[in-house]
């Protein structure tokens, strides 16, 4: 084999190469040093402004994360702990009672797929809104309540036929609907939802995180029982 060769045998396994670890699910579990699930922990990789934070069962969902990362968890303002990935796909964390860290693989928890990637987190591009807040509209319905809520959101109709628009139009002749997620499970529409169930809705314009099927961005909805059901 020739240097040009060679040359383009590097080229093709690097191109191979990049796309390994890209939009793979990281999945977590965050415990305290009794066992118990820990809520409400931010973890990030290298941004801190994009970062996933761990539900009432302690789980949390990353993506593209290098076999080589270290992730940070933020405890506090004032403590933040490291702990390196160490090339697992989906791990047990253990907070230790003197601020100590332990990390274990756990094939388990990487199997269970985008199921504990409940939600990814950008600046900018990212908004929340709590159940109160869409009751308060006056509107009987998640998405009607959703309209002039959230920047760049375009909601149009009436409910059963409702044309709903994150990213503004990107093809003509297929749909720009956005993924729709309750409680982490994929649904063709919210109309079915009560907005007295509604605990807090996310608005995500870059849904990268869940493939293609977050192309058009997502609308995720979390009930008032849906963060204490198993998924």
């Amino acid at each position: 084999m020739n240097i040009f060769q060679r040359l383009g045998a590097l080229i093709i396994l690097s191109g191979f190469a990049i796309p390994v670890f890209a939009d793979v699910p990281f999945n977590g579990l965050l415990l305290d040093n009794q066992l118990k699930p820990k809520k409400g922990v931010k973890i990030y990789v290298k941004n801190p402004r994009r970062y996933a934070t761990t539900d009432k069962q302690g789980r949390f969902g990353l993506t593209d994360v290098a076999p080589d990362d270290t992730l940070t968890l933020v405890i506090s303002r004032k403590e933040k702990l490291r702990i390196p990935v160490e090339g697992c796909r989906g791990m047990r964390i253990i907070l230790a009672g003197d601020g100590a860290v332990k990390g274990e693989n756990d094939d388990e928890i990487a199997n269970t797929g985008y199921g504990y990637v409940k939600r990814r987190e950008y600046t900018g591009v990212s908004s929340g809104i709590s159940g109160e807040k869409l009751r308060s509209t006056g509107e009987n319905d998640v998405l009607g309540a959703l309209k002039g809520l959230v920047p760049g959101l375009t909601i149009t109709g009436s409910k059963g036929n409702y044309s709903v628009n994150i990213r503004g139009i990107k093809s003509l002749t297929l749909s720009n609907e956005p993924l729709y997620l309750v409680d982490g499970i994929e649904v063709v529409s919210l109309d079915f939802l009560s907005l007295y169930d509604v605990e807090n809705v996310e608005v995500i314009k870059e849904a990268s995180q869940y493939g293609s099927r977050g192309a058009n961005g997502a609308i995720l909805v979390t009930t008032k029982t849906g963060g204490s059901r198993k998924r």
